[in-house]
């Protein structure tokens, strides 16, 4: 009788581990879920959309782009930047997500030899503001 109740509460106890540690992965992955950030690192440096668009008509993108809130950016050399915050693909197959972004606006031919966006040696905070310019 005493194997019966013993071998019970081993099961009971296995239950509960499991049941504890079920709710401990919940959890954990409900707090990272959480803790994310659209736009830039939550612990690096953040564009400023009004730096964006003055770094926006300062390298001259509008002289390729359609760019809205641009005075003069109406060429269709390259693709409209218009809505580009809704687009699920950036350079023809990158992932749109604002780091992506950010290393396109800087480094193009890195990311995409070949492609016709040149480089224009923008540098990080350059970057970070053009991005959260388009993204806005």
């Amino acid at each position: 009788m005493m194997d019966v109740r013993r071998s019970s509460l081993s099961e009971t106890m296995i239950r509960a581990r499991r049941l504890s540690l079920m709710a401990l992965c919940v959890a954990v992955v409900a707090l990272a879920a959480c803790s994310g950030e659209k736009g830039a690192d939550a612990t690096g440096p953040k564009g400023d959309p009004q730096r964006g668009q003055q770094a926006v008509e300062r390298f001259g993108c509008g002289a390729c782009h359609v760019i809205p809130g641009i005075e003069g950016a109406n060429s269709r050399v390259g693709p409209s930047l218009a809505g580009i915050a809704s687009r699920p693909q950036l350079a023809g197959g990158l992932a749109n997500t604002p780091d992506n972004l950010r290393r396109w606006v800087q480094h193009p031919q890195a990311v995409k030899p070949g492609s016709a966006m040149p480089d224009l040696g923008i540098g990080d905070q350059d970057a970070l503001d053009i991005t959260a310019y388009l993204l806005r």
